[in-house]
């Protein structure tokens, strides 16, 4: 679809992993839906790059200029925002090894239109854009396996989530790097946290628990889904003392979270478990509200060839007789659902829109915020128009993950907490 990027102020980007249920073995694209609030008009564009593998998130440099590509398949991979077009690719393992194949540099903080922080193998590295094979190694990260990454306000600390790892197993930890001193300090938690979102004024992060088990007792690769209670936790940049935290009862739909992002009054992710975007209350820490998308009966059975690939994948990772608490802790998490949801969600810099995309249903929403209303909702087109050879039959998605919003700036003083 030809795009003219002036017409539209908001850009929605997601990184695209392709169809199946392991998105960290998947294909590698991105998908930018642009759209215009004022006449309900939207556009968009999808690529998907040969020889990069497991799509992961997306981050676009300060000017919007270039975006990055996260992936689990050890490159550095840049494309142009406005076209899509492959700018820079590069392997990590020139740099440093890795030992997994599921340890990519999935996230990056950029420092300007060029510069970049982003973890390869064992240490963070900061690059440039002019010079991409030339990256300065800044210090040791201090986790199993790093995976999202911020900056805090002030811009001195970096902090991240890890996961766990395929050899060393549970992780139980975030990372913190200042960047003046080029130090690390390992804060240790009760749970794996994979993803992490920064206070928009204090040097203060929230991190948020992501629970699983491993296949057969060992497997921390293709690990299955826990029916665990949750967390979210308040932690200070400088010192890594937890300030607060939030927990969840597991009958709470708020399992296998991907994006997270704030507003001044709450703490927004969503959940590709559960199929939710939970909202948590910054001033109490304690209550909260639930967007649900959960997929209807008729949603369903339209969608039978996603929940045929679903299954066919599940049984790949374990046996149903030596797995069955596996199986059965994933029905209720998904709450009987045989699809995944929503993996991408993005608020407005303004805090008006909500956008998000459901990997399960093929669909992206647009929310009025805080009202939580459908302003929006689009079908997007199946993956067989994208990638040649699959059949009709086979799954559609075009697979979903994280993503950033690109929108106008506020033209108001926007509320306090």
């Amino acid at each position: 679809m030809a795009v003219t990027t002036g017409d539209y102020p908001y850009a929605f980007h997601i990184a695209l992993d392709g169809n199946g249920l392991n998105g960290l073995e998947g294909r590698a694209g991105v998908c930018v839906f642009h759209y215009d609030p004022r006449t309900e008009r939207y556009a968009y564009k999808i690529e998907y790059y040969d020889g990069v593998a497991g799509g992961h998130a997306v981050s676009v440099s300060p000017d919007r200029a270039v975006g990055f590509l996260g992936n689990t398949g050890q490159h550095l991979m840049f494309y142009d925002t406005s076209s899509l077009a492959e700018v820079e690719r590069v392997s990590t393992l020139r740099f440093e090894p890795t030992d997994a194949s599921i340890k990519g540099t999935t996230h990056l903080v950029w420092l300007d239109a060029t510069q970049a922080v982003a973890a390869i193998g064992e240490h963070l590295w900061q690059f440039d854009l002019r010079r991409p094979t030339k990256p300065e190694r800044l210090g040791p990260h201090g986790v199993l396996l790093p995976h999202a990454m911020k900056a805090t306000a002030s811009g001195r600390y970096v902090v991240y989530g890890g996961m766990d790892h395929p050899l060393h197993g549970e992780a139980r930890e975030v990372g913190i790097f200042d960047l003046e001193k080029g130090t690390c300090r390992r804060v240790q938690l009760p749970t794996t946290c994979w993803h992490v979102a920064c206070h928009p004024r204090d040097d203060r992060f929230y991190a948020l628990s992501f629970r699983v088990l491993p296949q057969d007792g060992q497997d921390w690769h293709e690990w299955a889904m826990a029916y665990f209670k949750e967390y979210v936790f308040e932690i200070d940049a400088r010192t890594g003392e937890v300030l607060r935290h939030w927990a969840s009862s597991q009958e709470t739909p708020a399992h296998i979270n991907s994006d997270v992002c704030m507003s001044d009054r709450e703490l927004i992710y969503c959940n590709g478990g559960s199929g939710t975007i939970v909202m948590i209350d910054l001033e109490t820490f304690s209550s909260f509200r639930i967007i649900d998308e959960r997929p209807g009966t008729a949603d369903q059975l339209r969608a039978g060839r996603q929940s045929l690939r679903q299954i066919t994948d599940a049984l790949t990772r374990g046996s149903p007789t030596a797995s069955s608490r596996h199986f059965l802790a994933a029905l209720r998490v998904s709450r009987g659902t045989l699809l995944d949801s929503v993996y991408a969600c993005q608020l407005s810099a303004d805090q008006s829109l909500l956008f998000t995309a459901n990997r399960g249903l093929n669909t992206i929403t647009v929310y009025d915020y805080p009202s939580n209303t459908v302003r929006l909702r689009v079908a997007m087109p199946e993956l067989q128009e994208y990638v040649d050879g699959l059949a009709w039959w086979e799954d559609p998605r075009l697979g979903f993950h994280h993503s950033t919003l690109l929108s106008p700036a506020p033209q108001t003083q926007r509320r306090t907490a």
